[in-house]
């Protein structure tokens, strides 16, 4: 070995020996590193002090990038909100285009739970957010629906998919069916007869058909709104 080899060995040695340098906080790296959390743990243990220590620093490091929880909660929706396939508008399938895109939200919402509260605390003031807003006004607009119920229609329909998903994340996922049918069976016939002999369609559906439901009849009634 020559002297120009036993240097580079040396070289290599003491960059070994060097303590790793800190990635840098980014506004990115908060966000994924928020999202991990939530998937986790639930949108409840999300707080700045957490992300703070996930990411090996102090709280004061995150609000040189995020202003407070209110605006990561923004970019978290936002973060969520550009995974969402929007589809240039086709008047023949206009329903089934919000269906998916109601869908698509619904399903990044159910991977992050209880993160729909962040939806539904403040108006969105994010573009990714808004490009969702934008996308189904167009498709509402090309199905031939007006302006005015288009709009009332979106409102309508983002806080539906908040809605439910919150709701699932509150009850841990799907409900257990078989102890509220159980439940329902041990009613009086004579003070609840509906509920009783229609017991297990009350609670019928499987997967999302009962998300789906609620969002075709919203839309079905919209060519005839005002």
């Amino acid at each position: 070995m020559n002297r120009e080899e036993w240097a580079t060995q040396i070289a290599a040695l003491e960059q070994e020996s060097a303590p790793a340098r800190k990635e840098p906080i980014t506004v990115s790296r908060i966000v994924t590193t928020a999202l991990k959390l939530v998937e986790a743990e639930g949108f409840d243990a999300l707080t700045m002090r957490r992300v703070a220590a996930a990411l090996q620093t102090g709280p004061a490091s995150l609000y040189a990038h995020v202003r407070n929880k209110a605006d990561l909660d923004d970019l978290l929706i936002g973060t969520l909100s550009r995974n969402i396939v929007v589809p240039a508008p086709d008047a023949g399938r206009w329903r089934e285009q919000v269906l998916d895109v109601c869908g698509q939200l619904r399903d990044q919402f159910l991977h992050y739970p209880g993160i729909a509260r962040a939806a539904l605390s403040a108006p969105p003031a994010n573009l990714d957010t808004l490009r969702i807003t934008e996308g189904l006004l167009g498709i509402f607009l090309a199905g031939g629906v007006s302006p005015q119920p288009a709009a009332w229609a979106i409102d309508a329909v983002l806080l539906y998919v908040s809605g439910y998903t919150f709701e699932s994340s509150l009850r841990g996922g799907q409900p257990d069916r078989s102890e509220m049918v159980a439940r329902l069976r041990m009613l009086p016939v004579s003070r609840f007869p509906h509920v009783v002999e229609h017991v297990d369609t009350l609670n019928s559906g499987e997967g999302h058909e009962r998300f789906e439901f609620a969002l075709r009849l919203l839309l079905d009634g919209l060519t005839t709104a005002g």
